[in-house]
């Protein structure tokens, strides 16, 4: 069976982008997005929920993203989605959802406060390029899943896409 793993999301950064430098001196911007879903119930009353992701980007990208993006910025991500888990100190299971991101778009300013303070951003950008890859060993601590490179291959059409 053929896998493929692809998520598109747009929302609203969350906090102010932060890049960190891994051992391999590749960046690492980490963000958080915040998805609203609207609907109306069955009774015809408004409802709204949200659903918070938090993101990766690295290499050039990663750098272009925290120059540019502030708290409640829109953006547009494509990426990988990852199901990160661990054992808190309390001996507790625990896990989350992250994108790797692969690609990105600047789209607005955002429905948010902050949106564009002390940064300035062009109407449009878009990057592009693989994230950097370095060997597993230089993501160090906390970093035990490096990015896949952009290029993977694409699903052969027919049959064997699952849905």
């Amino acid at each position: 069976m053929a896998n493929y793993n692809k998520v598109i999301l747009v929302g609203n950064i969350t906090r102010d982008p932060q890049l960190k430098y891994l051992p391999s001196q590749t960046a690492v911007c980490e963000f958080g997005l915040a998805i609203n879903h609207r609907w109306r119930s069955a009774d015809g009353e408004q409802k709204e929920d949200t659903c918070f992701i938090d993101c990766q980007v690295f290499g050039k990208q990663a750098e272009t993203f925290n120059q540019y993006m502030t708290k409640g910025r829109s953006v547009l991500v494509e990426g990988r989605l990852q199901l990160d888990r661990w054992e808190s100190q309390d001996g507790q299971k625990r896990s989350k959802h992250r994108v790797f991101v692969q690609s990105f778009q600047f789209l607005g300013q955002g429905g948010g406060q902050g949106g564009g303070q002390g940064r300035t951003a062009p109407q449009q950008g878009q990057s592009n390029q693989p994230p950097a890859q370095s060997p597993h060993d230089d993501y160090g601590e906390g970093y035990d899943n490096p990015p896949q490179q952009q290029n993977e291959p694409s699903p052969p059409p027919g049959d064997d896409i699952p849905f």
